[in-house]
């Protein structure tokens, strides 16, 4: 038994990473390879059989998975972000999830052929469109900031709502057909939910408070977080099943708003992500390779299918329309967010809570609850996960641009080298905190942000989504380095580089952290590229003429001055460094400073 359960784990984790790897390199969606791989490993070949696997702890783990994505959620979301479509996201929350809660349940009775009162339950449920779906999907399409952050809120608060709307469906439904049962039961509910927020909101506080005044050490300071998330959310379910998602989500928010005044607390969020990101691949693997073959068997049947169309094309679209109305949203984007709406991990694992407790209360078409979910959540993972990124460009929601280029410096070089960038057609921003630097590439036509980088409002007030790469050209080193450490995680090592500036025989050694070497760019210091543009060096686009891929050293190129950068026919950007060796491909073209 300990052997299976340490097997399953394995498998399950390492497939949900290598899945999100996968999709990378693909450009699919992630969600739909994770789905196909749980599958795989389930129901069809049953190499991996969770629930006997993990017996009476599956569910626990599943719950706490969810927590932490909650939370991670939750803690990201910025008040700000809402300036200007404010009144979008909360009619889109409030009038748009009562009006998809009624659609949905009318479309499980009339269509899925479900008892009303189950329709009622399964339709609260329905409502949620999570970030375990949404963010993933948000991250693959570049979507403009306003579509993206309406999106983003919405799942983010909808998530715990759907739970707390099936639930009270669930209450109402007892008192109003079982005499036994009391109407007070209405009011504990409430009373209930409102203590799980109170949890989560004292929480959250709490643990601001103690952060900011340096309780807790720097290496523990993740690991209580985590625990301070499964304290907020068992305090939760303790007070009430399935409030404990509320309980979670409020302390994030709390948390993420005091992200704002303490610094302190910023440092976790990478952290809470790449927890969430492990979690959200194993977990939904864990629940697809659950599903038994029977479950599987009735997606494809008639009723289900019809529903899960109506969902699509008529209650999404209404509900979004209608609770729109008056409102800053365009018709370009009424129309995306109308048709994106994915379900995910909660409605999959809520489902299954619901369907135990209604087939035990003799509900017999309960049994189609899981089925009925599994349809919904795996053909609007497909459907919106593939025409997502299309649809935003056709609808011109989406950056078309090729991937730009974010600087930080205003130099001689820097702002050359942007001026020749957006003659070829690549986008560019210089940011500088020296007014000085920042008028120089004004003055040259350069789009120039006046700022210090590393301040929370310059990076809230940059739209960081048409640049792929950013290239730090500052004239110190200690000041570029913080900078790199600062948003490599934004743009990954692959697209964040670093332009040396200290002497020649110290320019290897100890200029920067070795971490840093292969993202020293061009093998010249920022004085030596001054000195050859003052000796009129101009940059130049040089045909390489490859027939075919090859990989070389930048220095055996056969070219003429120095290499800056390749640019690829499919219009990316191959920066040279220290430590690069180069993948060619028929097409490429060479940007190079000679004379």
């Amino acid at each position: 038994m300990e052997e299976a359960a340490l097997l399953s784990i394995v498998i399950i984790v390492v497939l949900g990473i290598f899945s999100q790897w996968i999709a990378w390199r693909i450009q699919w969606p992630s969600i739909v390879i994770m789905s196909i791989a749980g599958l795989l490993i389930g129901p069809v070949f049953g190499i991996v059989q969770p629930e006997q696997s993990f017996g009476e702890m599956y569910s626990p783990m599943i719950s706490l998975a969810v927590a932490v994505i909650l939370f991670e959620g939750s803690s990201s979301l910025d008040i700000r972000e809402v300036k200007g479509i404010s009144k979008s996201i909360f009619r889109i929350v409030t009038w748009g999830a009562f009006l998809g809660w009624i659609g949905g349940a009318l479309a499980a009775h009339f269509v899925a052929g479900l008892s009303l009162e189950i329709s009622f339950i399964i339709g609260g449920l329905f409502i949620v469109t999570g970030p375990t779906v949404i963010i993933p999907l948000l991250r693959q399409s570049k979507l403009q900031p306003r579509t993206a952050t309406i999106l983003k809120w919405e799942g983010i608060i909808v998530d715990p709502a759907g739970p707390l709307v099936a639930l009270f469906a669930y209450e109402v439904i007892r008192v109003t057909t079982n005499s036994a049962v009391h109407p007070g039961y209405l009011v504990t509910f409430f009373i209930s939910s409102i203590l799980s927020g109170i949890v989560g909101y004292l929480l959250g506080l709490l643990l601001s408070m103690l952060t900011s005044r340096g309780r807790f050490p720097e290496y523990l300071k993740s690991p209580i977080i985590l625990s301070f998330l499964f304290i907020c959310f068992s305090l939760g379910e303790v007070i009430m099943n399935e409030t404990g998602m509320l309980s979670v989500t409020v302390m994030g928010l709390t948390i993420g708003h005091a992200k704002k005044s303490v610094s302190s607390i910023k440092s976790i969020g990478h952290f809470v992500e790449d927890i969430s990101v492990l979690l959200t691949s194993t977990v939904f693997i864990l629940l697809t390779a659950s599903l038994p073959k029977e479950v599987i068997s009735q997606v494809f049947t008639w009723p289900i299918m019809a529903f899960v169309l109506v969902m699509l094309f008529i209650v999404r679209p209404l509900s979004i329309w209608i609770s729109t109305i008056g409102t800053e949203v365009t018709t370009q984007e009424k129309i995306l967010i109308s048709w994106i709406a994915p379900r995910g991990i909660v409605a999959l694992t809520v489902s299954g809570y619901f369907a135990e407790i209604l087939i035990a209360d003799g509900y017999e078409d309960a049994t189609l609850l899981t089925a009925l979910t599994f349809a919904l959540v795996f053909i609007t993972v497909c459907a919106h996960g593939f025409t997502l990124g299309p649809l935003a460009k056709k609808l011109g929601l989406a950056s078309t641009e090729r991937p730009g280029i974010l600087i930080v410096g205003a130099n001689t070089f820097s702002i050359a080298f942007a001026e020749y960038c957006q003659s070829i057609g690549i986008p560019v921003l210089i940011v500088d905190h020296s007014y000085t630097h920042y008028q120089r590439a004004k003055d040259k036509g350069i789009p120039a942000y006046y700022g210090e980088i590393l301040s929370e409002h310059t990076q809230f007030n940059i739209d960081l989504t048409p640049y792929e790469t950013m290239l730090i050209m500052t004239d110190e080193a200690a000041y570029s380095a913080l900078v790199f450490q600062s948003y490599v995680q934004e743009f990954g090592y692959n697209h964040t580089f670093i332009l040396a500036v200290q002497i020649k025989h110290d320019f290897q050694k100890q200029t920067f952290p070795s971490s840093m070497k292969s993202n020293i760019l061009f093998g010249e210091l920022s004085e030596e590229l001054n000195q050859k543009l003052k000796d009129g060096k101009t940059f130049s686009l040089v045909d390489l003429n490859i027939t075919e891929r090859k990989m070389m050293e930048s220095e055996n190129l056969p070219i003429d001055g120095t290499l800056l950068f390749i640019l690829k026919k499919n219009g990316s950007l191959s920066f040279v460094t220290v430590n690069h060796r180069i993948v060619l491909d028929k097409g490429d073209q060479a940007v190079v400073l000679s004379s």
